[in-house]
């Protein structure tokens, strides 16, 4: 598209010249023209949306506050609805960058960017149905109606090299501890697990050491329990291809984890549950014993995980053809509800410990496990599209997690969210009592003692959703206060509870809200902010208050009144969304940490003000640095299994560990905490015992790689982009263990036949991964010998080569 064509066709350009320069500048563009990406198939055009365009120029990337679309970007839209005259327009994949194009939240007007590019066109846009703040974002900010897609099917990550080998090891020790070999085994386990790096997150003896009976069982329950957590994690197998539902087979993962929570409002006992009570147990007790590494309730606790499995498996078994699709459920329920003795369950569980399991509860789980399982399989994806292409309505439905609400499923629904009032539940709130005490008591151990002063954490917008608050209602107990609902139910103020009760001091808080919270749950941001200042004016002893401690500091320090010190709930402007770290990082466009840290800073440091409404985000930078510098942990969620630390850049760019670190006057690294409510057994870990869990049962482990590379070059792409993730961990928090890249070569370049499927596969991906491997040494976080980084080097040569078409 020529200059003159791009600029009669746009009307706006000349507003993007402040930022850009003259058409057509250098990015889409080969000097002369602008060029539009894409290819067309008869009457329809196939495109891919250019970039942000901050990828040519890093400095851009930590000084602009506000931005616009660039000339390629705003030239391909033109081209959509003015050339191609496109009568609607189809998004594929989650979260493009349009619809975080600079201007207003909501009720976009003619100034605003997203309302400029997509124009008149109607937009449809299939959306992961497990994120409902950003397909919020896409309705509001550029008009588009959303079709839910499933997300993967999982399955538990399992066990492969070292780790099966000490399962084997484990189940030897179980059945000859009292013979004399006993000692000798748990001799071999502890060797083996130091193979496996295991020794970072469990502490183990020396090898030769004699340890009496009860310690040995306490160190194969310990390693045992860490097997058993990284075996039944649940991870995506491959990627979900739209309009192919899952077969049942590969449900039963899913269904498995959807048994495995109480469902109290809809009279559902988890099926962990009702076996633990079986053998006279409660399953909090067996999952508290599991986690302190009890080796017999480790053992139970397999045991109920293995025939819960079971006892589904052969519920999915009996509702399927041979073909392995779900056939009539309904009516074969009937048929095996009808006569209580030969229900599948009851059968498989017949030959466990556990025959005697209540059969009333089982039949409940097992009719709404069926429901589940129906609409697991159901398929709406592409028949959707069709209604909207053909201008009909689609069916709403909630966004989420299938797990923690199945009505999520079947896909194919205009997803919408919650009502923003309602958060945080009263269940919410319970869940958040559990994670906050362990969060707070794990500190103290780590801390000899002491309570942490300051918590810095993130809010994020769909974990708010799914979780219906649970995030939030942690930042209100933290500081100790608790939400009131009024008579409709609606959230709208707080009471602090009182010092007695809380039985600990008021922990205080730096709340880093994404851009996306910010512009669903200002409500809430307004609720927080008034909690916090509250709780800054309690007449309460400083030693049992730090909010009130930390804002009287801060008042007289900046001469400004303690309400205002007591700022403590920051996110970016109005309208500008991520600290850009991420880009930063994905594009090896940083010179050193610290230049990530002034970015973060400079986006991150926007106020919000409950005291002055309607007024926006105020930047108040010096409030913020005091607060951060104040803080002994640092605090993320992780509360769905299909996304964790390493699968997306969101979590790393909004991590604070290295700059509070900075920003300390004593220059002590903050813990770094992660809160996993992925299942039933809630647990708090550090940082980097969470990456470490993420690399072993994701990126080095087979079952994971192998699924990711059947779907060919896009498989190869999420190899690397997991990579490129566990670097920015490096940058941002120092947490990444050196065996992790370690391992991680010797997978994919020591193993010859694996570097040369990765190469043919997708050269691109490929070069970046050689390139990310060589950036993670030369940045200083992986220590490594001289030959892997010559072979290396050798390698990024010959894939330049081959993208380029040279034949050596």
């Amino acid at each position: 598209m020529n200059v003159r064509e791009y600029q009669k066709l746009t009307p706006y350009s000349a507003a993007l010249e402040e930022n850009w320069g003259k058409p057509p500048g250098n990015l889409n563009a080969d000097g002369e023209n602008l060029l539009v990406y894409g290819k067309q198939y008869g009457n329809v055009f196939i495109g891919v949306q250019p970039t942000f365009g901050y990828e040519g120029d890093p400095m851009r990337l930590l000084f602009s506050k506000s931005a616009s679309p660039h000339h390629g970007f705003a030239a391909y839209y033109s081209f959509v609805e003015k050339i191609f005259k496109a009568d609607a327009v189809l998004h594929f994949g989650t979260h493009g960058s349009l619809e975080f194009m600079p201007g207003k939240q909501v009720g976009m007007s003619d100034v605003c960017y997203p309302d400029s590019l997509i124009g008149n066109i109607p937009n449809v846009y299939y959306y992961a149905a497990n994120n409902p703040s950003e397909a919020t974002i896409a309705k509001r900010r550029s008009y588009a109606n959303t079709i839910s897609y499933l997300t993967p099917p999982a399955e538990n990550a399992g066990l492969y090299k070292g780790l099966k080998q000490l399962s084997e090891l484990i189940s030897s020790y179980q059945s000859l501890k009292d013979t004399g070999r006993g000692p000798q085994i748990v001799s071999s386990i502890i060797s083996t697990a130091k193979q496996c790096n295991l020794d970072k997150d469990v502490a183990l003896p020396d090898e030769g050491e004699e340890l009496p009976a009860k310690e040995r069982d306490l160190v194969v329950g310990k390693v045992y329990s860490k097997i058993m957590e990284i075996e039944s994690r649940l991870l995506p197998c491959g990627l979900h291809i739209i309009g192919e539902p899952p077969s049942a087979m590969e449900a039963v993962a899913t269904l498995v984890n959807i048994a495995a929570l109480d469902r109290p409002e809809d009279g559902i006992s988890s099926l962990p549950s009702i076996l633990a009570q079986t053998v006279g147990r409660n399953i909090e007790e067996v999952y508290r014993g599991s986690d302190k590494g009890i080796l017999k309730d480790v053992e139970l606790l397999r045991q109920i995980t293995e025939a819960s499995r079971g006892a589904i498996t052969s519920f999915v078994e009996r509702t399927t053809n041979n073909k392995g699709q779900v056939v009539d459920v309904s009516n074969k329920l009937t048929s095996i509800l009808g006569f209580g003795i030969n229900e599948p369950w009851i059968q498989f569980l017949s030959n466990t410990k556990f025959y005697r399991a209540d059969r009333e509860k089982l039949r409940t789980l097992f009719e709404f496990l069926g429901e589940c399982l129906k609409l697991v399989v159901a398929d709406n994806e592409l028949g959707s599209l069709k209604q909207a292409l053909e201008g009909k309505y689609v069916e709403p439905g909630p966004g989420g997690d299938p797990i923690r609400n199945p009505k999520v499923l079947p896909t194919g629904k205009n997803i919408h969210a919650l009502d923003p009032q309602a958060i945080p539940t009263t269940a919410a709130m319970q869940s958040a009592k559990i994670v906050v005490d362990r969060l707070i008591e794990r500190q103290k151990v780590d801390n000899g003692g002491k309570y942490p002063e300051t918590i810095a954490l993130v809010l994020w917008g769909t974990d708010n959703i799914k979780t219906y608050g649970e995030s939030l209602a942690q930042v209100l107990w933290m500081i100790g206060v608790t939400p009131v609902a009024d008579t409709f139910g609606r959230v709208n103020r707080v009471e602090p509870v009182s010092l007695e009760e809380l039985g600990r001091p008021r922990i205080d808080v730096v709340v880093n809200c994404s851009g996306v919270f910010r512009d669903l749950f200002i409500n809430q941001m307004n609720l927080l902010d008034r909690a916090v200042k509250m709780v800054a004016e309690l007449d309460e002893p400083a030693e049992q208050n730090f909010v009130r401690k930390h804002a009287l500091e801060q008042a007289q320090s900046l001469g400004i009144d303690v309400r205002e010190a007591a700022t403590r709930i920051f996110s970016n402007a109005s309208g500008s969304y991520s600290s850009n770290i991420n880009l930063a990082v994905e594009n090896s466009s940083w010179n050193d940490e610290k230049q990530l840290q002034d970015m973060y800073l400079s986006r991150k440091s926007f106020a919000f003000d409950c005291d002055a409404p309607g007024a926006g985000m105020m930047e108040k930078r010096k409030v913020f640095e005091m607060a951060l510098s104040t803080a002994d942990a640092t605090f993320q969620n992780l509360d769905s299994s299909e996304i964790s630390l390493t699968d997306v850049s969101h979590y790393f760019d909004s991590d604070p560990t290295n700059l509070v670190q900075n920003l300390r006057k004593d220059g002590k690294k903050p813990s770094a905490y992660i809160a996993d409510t992925t299942t039933a057994n809630a647990q708090v870990r550090t940082l980097a015992e969470t990456v470490r869990l993420d690399a072993r049962t994701k990126l080095l482990n087979p079952k994971w790689y192998e699924g990711m590379l059947s779907t060919g070059y896009e498989g190869v792409r999420e190899i690397e982009k997991r990579l490129t993730n566990t670097v920015g961990w490096s940058a941002t928090s120092g947490q990444v263990d050196n065996w992790v890249y370690e391992e991680a070569n010797t997978t994919f370049i020591q193993d010859e036949e694996m570097l040369k499927k990765l190469m043919n596969t997708n050269p691109n991906s490929f070069r970046k991964l050689v390139q990310t491997f060589l950036e993670a040494n030369g940045r200083g976080y992986w220590e490594t010998s001289e030959d892997n980084i010559e072979k290396l080097r050798q390698l990024y040569s010959e894939v330049e080569d081959k993208i380029e078409g040279i034949d050596r």
